[in-house]
């Protein structure tokens, strides 16, 4: 039991604890002057790599090698196309519906078993760190990872820049202990992995939120709310709703590998699946709040747009009243007719200049006092 104690440890490693850098025979980035979309193929015996004079194995190597002596293969595969995969599918028997999903990606998260094998699509997120948020710049970005789970198999197929496993199975094979307990034992190190990343990314959203929220409802000119751009609002909603997409189905699939037991499955890694379905539904949650509370905050923004032009208008309206008496006055006097009032009397001007003075400033200290200047 010492081992499953350290599970956590192994897949969430201490930010104390230095990492051994990502170098040695094998990648988890393919790269594209190679032929073959295998990065890394490895065979594991009671928790060790194994080493080959050789180099690295090739699939049907290192099937051969653990159909002979025991263990399991670990391959891992970087945007295989369907020629790719043809091998390494009728290699390990994999199940055709299966196979197309992994080439095509763009998948929902799910767990689909099957006779001999489990296949599980996680979402990976990760979030990209922009000095300011805009109408167009992505707060997060997602890839894929596939994961085929067999009785001494296990391969992933991972699609897009994110979701590296590399640092991963650098810390399980530090951890003899936990990898002889099979591809399970990887399938929970992966599905924990990703996990954490939403929860970095949950954290990191979060802060984005708090700082538009700032925005809207500081205090501009007056003390009158200043508001933000509505683009950046919904560029934002619109990340939170991917980030959605990638939590929300992955709950139920956890909740099996947890609750229902499963012949690929080891039971003493079983129950640890029940605390990544309880970290997803806490993103769930989290991201259900994000998108609510953007639906509040861009309501808030578009209210007060309108309440500032309300208010630009009644200003407007008001100096247009104040400049109606003067319009008005000049308009009579400048009409031409013989016989008015005061028009050759000496004070006429004067009075007249004071009676339009005196109701502007009327009209002004009414308005101002009934808050329209």
């Amino acid at each position: 039991m010492s081992m499953i104690r350290d599970l956590r440890a192994v897949v969430r490693p201490s930010s104390r604890v230095s990492l051994r850098k990502d170098s040695g025979p094998y990648d988890t980035t393919r790269d594209p002057a190679t032929a073959t979309a295998v990065v890394d193929c490895a065979v594991y015996r009671d928790g060790r790599r194994l080493v080959t004079e050789g180099g690295q194995l090739t699939p049907q190597e290192a099937m051969r090698l653990v159909r002979r002596d025991g263990g399991f293969v670990w391959i891992g595969l970087h945007e295989p196309n369907e020629a790719e995969f043809a091998g390494i599918a009728t290699e390990f028997g994999l199940h055709p519906l299966a196979v197309e999903d992994a080439v095509q990606a763009h998948q929902r998260p799910k767990l689909e078993r099957y006779d001999d094998s489990l296949f599980t699509v996680f979402k990976t997120i990760h979030y990209a760190d922009k000095h300011r948020l805009s109408s167009s710049s992505e707060v997060v970005e997602t890839g894929e990872v596939m994961c085929f789970t067999g009785r001494d198999f296990f391969i992933t197929v991972r699609h897009g820049g994110q979701g590296s496993l590399r640092a991963l199975r650098h810390r399980l094979q530090d951890d003899p202990e936990l990898l002889a307990k099979g591809p399970s034992a990887v399938l929970h190190a992966i599905a924990d992995h990703v996990v954490d990343g939403y929860i970095a990314v949950a954290d990191a959203v979060q802060d984005d939120i708090d700082e538009v929220e700032t925005q809207v409802f500081s205090p501009g000119r007056k003390g009158t709310p200043r508001g933000t751009d509505a683009g950046q609002i919904y560029q934002l909603k619109r990340e939170v709703l991917e980030f959605k997409r990638a939590v929300a189905p992955l709950l139920r699939p956890m909740q099996l590998l947890s609750e229902r037991p499963m012949r690929l499955i080891d039971p003493e890694i079983q129950k640890y699946f029940r605390d990544v379905a309880d970290h997803v539904a806490r993103v769930q949650e989290q991201v259900i709040g994000f998108d609510e509370l953007l639906n509040s905050i861009l309501q808030a923004n578009l209210a007060q747009a309108s309440v500032a032009q309300n208010e630009d208008m009644r200003k407007i309206t008001s100096w247009a009243a104040i400049i109606a008496v003067p319009t008005m006055v000049c308009g009579v006097y400048g009409m031409n007719f013989d016989y008015m009032p005061e028009t050759h009397w000496k004070y006429g001007y004067p009075l007249v200049l004071s009676v339009t003075v005196a109701l502007c400033l009327g009209i002004h200290r009414t308005l101002k006092r009934n808050g329209w200047l």
